[in-house]
């Protein structure tokens, strides 16, 4: 352990007496993780790293944590991961798996046979909404109107997205066209293979709305390229206040890609206590902000029990959107 991570522990638990590796300590309150090794699902560069490497970073900058590490381990849509944890638990008490949901979806549709009720969950942290929008030179103002042109020509108003059908994208067009009272499984989908050629889809007028997320709308938006018609926050959002809701547009439909954090199956309820601790004071440290304002991230805290009750809810809600559209 170098210099500065003996100092800024010191000066966390200051009285308290030397602890053996990756054990937590006690002082003023807080538990202070020697260690934390955040596992990776997914390859670098993607929305899975830059949540474990920010919430890391905010970890350790603001001292709840002496050092953090991390290992990307892509194969099998998260699989891989998910396996090498319950696999390895005795030996992985100091493990945190970052995930979101996908890890709902892909258990749903069994891209691999675990699903969130195989780990310790730990705590949802952060979210992005979802959000339709359209062309700079669309007529297309708002939900309605999209909903006008759809009525008026089905076959002629597609929404597009990034992921496969079946995959996020779909599920949020299928959710809002549903709440607005449109059948979910007549709404043309077109499934590109990556988000920068769903937007050329927009721009070329192949489809007539782009499904995606909030946090890439935001910056979409920002270069003058889209107008966001409607998002699936429960209100606007501070960082974008322009942006409506689908909700007061009468469209009662919420969803958050969500991310969050889970540990191996087994692992002693003091480490589990320690990792809780540990994020619920991360949010009220200016290493937090700095991060999140950073990625535009949306805080969503959701510890313990209250993270379970949360994802059951939106097992329950995709699943029974993925049978009417036949995915299951």
């Amino acid at each position: 352990m170098n210099t500065f991570s003996v100092t800024r522990r010191v000066m966390l638990a200051a009285a308290a007496a030397t602890l053996s590796f990756g054990a937590p300590a006690f002082a003023d309150g807080h538990q202070v993780l020697d260690d934390v090794h955040f596992l990776i699902p997914g390859g670098a560069g993607g929305g899975w790293d830059g949540t474990a490497r920010g919430t890391g970073e905010a970890l350790t900058n603001a001292g709840l944590v002496g050092s953090a590490t991390y290992e990307n381990m892509s194969g099998g849509g998260g699989g891989k991961a998910i396996a090498y944890l319950i696999e390895n638990a005795e030996s992985l008490e100091n493990t945190l798996m970052v995930n979101s949901t996908p890890i709902v979806i892909r258990s749903l549709t069994g891209v691999f046979p675990q699903s969130f009720r195989d780990l310790t969950l730990v705590a949802g942290t952060i979210g992005d909404y979802a959000a339709l929008v359209v062309g700079k030179d669309s007529e297309i103002n708002t939900m309605d109107d999209l909903l006008a042109a759809y009525r008026a020509d089905p076959a002629n108003v597609a929404v597009g997205g990034g992921s496969v059908p079946g995959g996020m994208d779909h599920l949020v067009a299928a959710l809002a066209m549903e709440a607005a009272g449109e059948d979910p499984t007549a709404v043309k989908y077109v499934a590109y293979d990556a988000g920068g050629k769903a937007m050329a889809g927009l721009l070329s007028g192949e489809i007539a709305a782009l499904s995606t997320g909030f946090s890439e709308a935001i910056e979409l938006a920002k270069a003058g390229e889209v107008k966001i018609i409607g998002i699936t926050a429960p209100e606007r959002v501070e960082s974008f206040p322009d942006a409506p809701t689908m909700k007061e547009q009468g469209i009662d439909t919420e969803f958050v890609n969500w991310r969050g954090f889970f540990a191996a199956p087994g692992i002693s309820e003091d480490r589990v206590a320690a990792y809780q601790d540990a994020i619920a004071k991360m949010y009220d440290t200016p290493e937090w902000e700095e991060v999140r304002a950073r990625n535009g991230w949306v805080n969503i805290h959701n510890p313990g029990d209250d993270f379970r009750a949360f994802l059951e809810a939106q097992e329950t809600a995709l699943g029974d959107l993925m049978k009417k559209l036949g995915f299951l």
